[in-house]
């Protein structure tokens, strides 16, 4: 493995490769300079015959990304994979002067790219001493140098960029280069027992219970306290199996007893004087659990169960203009909860939204809805985490659904 000088350590290397071994390819270069400059800095200063090492792109090597190194990371721990990278330079060759008239360039590159095709392989001693305070030498995989074939369109793009006329040049691909991960590998203690008493793994015979749906009574789109939903799917039973009813503002889920049914299985959400605080408007999650003698409880799926508040809305009649309007919800809001009225086909926020400390008492919401100018009643919802209080009675024989005059402001 190897720190982050990694990437300069790749580049110190070959510069320095290139730089002690041309000349002794061909003497002729013996004034030769080797430059890591972009290419429209390259030339700057210089003169005599040079080649310039410039990295124009890394790119993550896709077979490291999720690789454990070995003697590293054993079985049962987790780390973060190294970051692997693969480094490509442009090599660009330059003869003495602006005009190239006996080929200096062309004898450079040759030298150059034939030095890299017979030392494609960097050595351990040379990583080492090219930059100081580099680990790059210790590092598990080898770095190997493959040429990159580059298109016209791709180098004419590449040279564009630096707004520079094009020198010929030649593309490598250098990697891999692995960089450390600065977080620590989680290394857990070993296993001394499995499960109680060093039993090992325990098999239960029978399927575990699969939700498929939840269905409030009388097809409202959800639950209020003391009402039953029917929870249908397969493999349901009764026997030494409840209810979990859990929710992000709970700390404890809520345990509820189950009723049979040949369509399903019922869970009633009590409505006792515990309620109040116990539960609350909005969202939650519904699994049901198994318990049996020897046997680790086992849960099913979990589905989403919606939990409308009921609304009490003081005053019910109005004059037309700005009204104010008092909204007590039970159950109680917990902190955080977003609640709007909706007035109609209009929403309003709350101006102001209190919760005794006696947990027995609703919270109390009141609103101003501005500017109401028609006559005529309108239907008062209250919509807690995008959940909606009922507004809807079923009257007559047979039942029909109807607006609940109690949740009706009439405005004249």
């Amino acid at each position: 493995m190897s720190n982050a000088r990694a990437i300069a350590a790749t580049t110190a290397t070959l510069r320095n490769l290139l730089l002690g071994q041309v000349p002794q390819i061909d003497v002729d270069l013996a004034d030769l300079d080797v430059t890591t400059q972009p290419p429209d800095l390259a030339r700057k200063g210089v003169t005599k015959a040079q080649l310039n090492l410039f990295l124009f792109e890394t790119q993550v090597a896709a077979a490291w990304r999720n690789h454990d190194l070995p003697a590293q990371v054993r079985a049962g721990e987790t780390g973060t994979p190294p970051l692997a990278l693969n480094l490509h330079y442009l090599l660009t060759a330059y003869g003495r002067g602006e005009s190239d008239n006996d080929a200096t360039s062309h004898r450079a590159l040759g030298s150059a790219m034939g030095l890299l095709h017979d030392h494609a392989l960097l050595g351990s001693a040379e990583i080492a001493a090219a930059l100081a305070g580099n680990d790059l030498d210790r590092q598990i995989e080898r770095i190997r140098i493959t040429p990159r074939a580059m298109s016209i369109e791709e180098l004419s793009k590449l040279w564009t960029i630096f707004q520079t006329p094009y020198r010929i040049s030649v593309a490598y691909e250098v990697g891999v280069v692995l960089i450390d991960s600065r977080r620590p590998v989680r290394a857990p203690l070993p296993v001394l027992t499995r499960g109680a008493d060093d039993r090992g793994p325990v098999a239960a015979a029978g399927l575990l219970p699969m939700l498929e749906a939840v269905r409030p009574p009388r097809a409202q789109p959800a639950l209020r306290l003391g009402e039953e939903a029917l929870v249908t799917g397969a493999n349901l039973t009764t026997r030494d199996t409840v209810a979990v009813v859990a929710s992000a503002l709970n700390a404890v889920a809520i345990e509820l007893p189950l009723t049979g049914g040949a369509a399903g299985v019922g869970v009633r959400i009590d409505d006792d004087a515990a309620a109040m605080a116990r539960w609350h408007p909005g969202w939650h999650l519904l699994s049901l659990r198994q318990t049996r003698a020897g046997v680790p409880p086992l849960s099913s799926n979990a589905l989403p169960l919606a939990i409308a508040p009921r609304i009490v809305v003081d005053p019910l009649t109005a004059t037309a203009g700005d009204v104010a309007l008092t909204v007590t919800c039970t159950p109680r809001l917990r902190d955080g909860q977003r609640a709007v009225l909706i007035l109609g086909d209009r929403q309003v926020a709350p101006d102001t939204v209190t919760t005794p400390a006696d947990t027995t008492q609703p919270s109390t919401l009141g609103f101003t809805v501005p500017q109401v100018g028609a006559a005529g009643s309108y239907v008062v919802r209250l919509r807690v985490d995008g959940v909606d209080s009922i507004p809807v009675v079923a009257s007559g024989t047979p039942p029909l659904p109807a607006f609940d005059p109690a949740q009706t402001l009439v405005v004249s």
